[in-house]
């Protein structure tokens, strides 16, 4: 079987592998979701993927691989080529129309609770981008959402560079952040010209900094709380 990486959970001590998914594992990664979001604390934090989701992913319209130990599967991370409509993540960030084709979704990422702590993650996230690089259709962007106070997910999309720039309601009624990264390098610097912190729940405030052109880069611990740095940059 082709193995993309090979490496060692040393918490659990045991080997594992990360190898690309096919419709054949829909049942494992249906098993897996569920168990994850039983372990939350809230529910709303994690949108699981449907059948028909993963289905659409894993024939075709995204990416999707998976970590193995001898036990079965225990990680997994997916990429969704989105359909464009109304409720496009590029739209929330702030891209024109002609620019959405080449925007690819960062979606779920499930580890299970035995095995949290290992980085996978991580390794996952670095793994499945560079697959992307393989595909014959070329992604400028990179776009996802992630609740308010999901510090493990937050924390996840700023070590890959990403950026907050839309703070608002998605999946009917949920708040999230939307999160875009340009994949290519091009146009994401600029000099920053201010910083500002903001407390995670001042949602208004938030908000009417990224209407400004402002942008969250990073998460900062304060007795207890959480708040998000947000930058302005030259020419934004």
């Amino acid at each position: 079987m082709n193995h993309l990486f090979e490496g060692y959970l040393e918490k659990n001590n045991e080997s594992y592998t990360v190898r690309l998914l096919s419709k054949e594992h829909i049942s494992q990664l249906q098993e897996l979701q569920e168990l994850v979001v039983d372990t939350l604390t809230d529910k709303k934090n994690l949108q699981p993927l449907t059948y028909e989701e993963l289905d659409y992913i894993l024939t075709g319209r995204g990416l999707m691989i998976g970590a193995f130990t001898a036990k079965g599967l225990i990680a997994f991370r997916a990429l969704l080529i989105p359909p464009i409509d109304e409720e496009h993540l590029g739209l929330d960030a702030g891209l024109e129309a002609e620019e959405l084709p080449r925007v690819i979704y960062q979606e779920i990422s499930n580890v299970h609770p035995d095995y949290r702590g290992n980085r996978l993650q991580q390794t996952l996230a670095h793994l499945i981008m560079e697959e992307l690089g393989k595909l014959d259709q070329r992604f400028t962007y990179v776009a996802c959402t992630v609740a308010p106070f999901n510090i493990p997910s937050l924390k996840d999309k700023f070590k890959q560079g990403m950026e907050i720039a839309a703070l608002k309601i998605k999946y009917v009624n949920q708040l999230r952040y939307i999160f875009i990264k340009r994949l290519d390098g091009e146009g994401s610097g600029g000099e920053i010209s201010e910083i500002t912190r903001v407390q995670m729940g001042d949602v208004d405030r938030q908000q009417t900094l990224l209407h400004e052109g402002w942008r969250g880069i990073s998460l900062e611990e304060e007795d207890g709380g959480y708040q998000v740095l947000y930058v302005k940059r030259i020419g934004q």
